[in-house]
Order: C-alpha cells, then structure tokens, then sequence
C-alpha cells in the first residue's frame, strides 16, 4: 500500500511518500500564499522521487497549520500525534519529542505505544524557533548554514537574551562592538535557543531517548546546545528531521 503525508506549515510545505511504511519519495517547496497549491507541488515532487504514478497513491492524511487548506488530502491529523507517530517510527524507544520549525516549538511526552500524554507548545515568538538563528545570522552577516558549525568552534558562556527577538539582536549588535569574536556570540545564540526550547521540554517532563525534529535538527550548533541543557550524551535527531510531522502523517494515512 502506498499513502502521502503531507505537512503545511508556515515556511514550507512537505511531502513525504510511504509504500509498505518505507520512505520512498519526499517533497519540498515554499508554502507561499497559495497554500493548496504549495501541497500540490510538493505532493508531485515526492511522487517524482518516487517513481510512481499519482493514481497509486491510495491515500493522502494532511497536518501542520495549513492542514485545512490542503484539499488532497482524504483526512487530517493534529501536529502532535503526527509528531509522536514519526518519532516512535524512527526510534522506537522515544518517549520525549521537541519539533522546532521555523516559526514554533512544540514538546511531547509519549507512551510506549506513542501516544501523546502531555504536551507544550512555544509561545508565538520567534525567539523560540528557526528564525531567531536566522534573524542573527543576519546581524552577525554569517550565512545561515555556517552558524552552528561556527557554534561549535567556541567553549565560551555568555548569557543572552532569548526572549525577544529584538532584545537579542541589540545584545548581538553590543558584543560585535565589544569586538567579541563570532564564534563566542554563534555559540551565545545557540545556547540562548537551546534554553528556551528545553524549558518548554522540562514543562512535560524529560523521559529517556529525546528526539529534536524540525529544521533545526540539521543545525549541528543548536543540537550540540540543547544536548548541554539537558545535560544528555545524546539526543537522537532523525534522517530529514524537517520532514518528520510528514512522516507521520503519512503513517497515519496507512493505519488508517
């Protein structure tokens, strides 16, 4: 059986093509004003990957904020059980789930069978979500890519700021002034996130094996920080982390 999950959110919209609860096609584009549209094309480029007709697809569930406006999708499910569902898919032990996007963090506590128990969802501040490291990219003129490689050069503590975006970039403009090297203020940032997130993590309880989704699963610097703010060896990070609220949309269209 072949199924489709489909995420839209803010930033982008995923797609993600299963085929017997094997990974086989994936999608991304900007979600962009049309949002319908962004599910469609991002529905077809993980068809392409897949090297499938659309017609085999037996069925598509959707999730994410513009879950609604997907109108291929058979049926939708709410973020946090499609965040559960990919984690327990991916590690089968997860029980304490963080989905940082671009826009929001969200933290969920599962049981053995993935169901959400509890659950926190970051305020609607950037400065507990994606764009906060890019807004400071930014002002530190540092592509993007290169802030938690950069993060990870330093073994300096400097507190800062992580609850307003606006704050943290004064606090960034006064440290380059200070002529505080990049490295130091990269690491800075990314601890400043990284408390953030984990506070919204310890609301619900820190269980064994935490699995950090969402696009800054691919930010070596942030993973590394958030790792010292629980004071863990590991924190498991999936292939495509970006990608996982799909996934589990996807399972979901199969269990159904």
């Amino acid at each position: 059986m072949i199924t489709a999950g489909i995420e839209c959110g803010s930033k982008n919209t995923k797609a993600v093509i299963l085929r017997y609860g094997e990974i086989i096609g994936r999608g991304l584009v900007i979600t962009g004003f049309d949002q319908q549209q962004s599910a469609a094309r991002s529905l077809s480029k993980a068809v392409e990957e897949a090297g499938i007709r659309m017609e085999e697809v037996a069925r598509i569930v959707g999730t994410g904020s513009g879950k609604d406006a997907i109108a291929l999708a058979q049926d939708t499910v709410n973020d946090i059980r499609a965040m559960g569902r990919a984690a327990l898919y991916f590690f089968p032990g997860a029980r304490t789930v963080a989905d940082v996007g671009a826009e929001e963090g969200r933290a969920v506590k599962l049981d053995e069978r993935g169901q959400a128990v509890d659950y926190a969802i970051n305020e609607k501040c950037a400065a507990g979500a994606g764009t906060f490291i890019e807004a400071m990219a930014r002002a530190l003129e540092t592509p993007v890519e290169e802030m938690g490689p950069l993060a990870l050069t330093s073994d300096r503590e400097i507190p800062m700021n992580a609850q307003c975006v606006i704050f943290a970039e004064s606090e960034v403009v006064g440290l380059i002034h200070g002529r505080t090297p990049k490295k130091d203020i990269s690491k800075a940032i990314h601890d400043a996130m990284a408390k953030r997130i984990v506070s919204m993590i310890r609301q619900i309880g820190v269980n064994e094996d935490v699995v950090l989704m969402g696009g800054v699963g691919y930010n070596p610097g942030f993973v590394a920080a958030v790792k010292r703010e629980l004071k863990l060896e590991k924190v498991y990070v999936p292939p495509y982390p970006d990608f996982g609220a799909a996934v589990g949309a996807a399972l979901a269209a199969a269990e159904s």
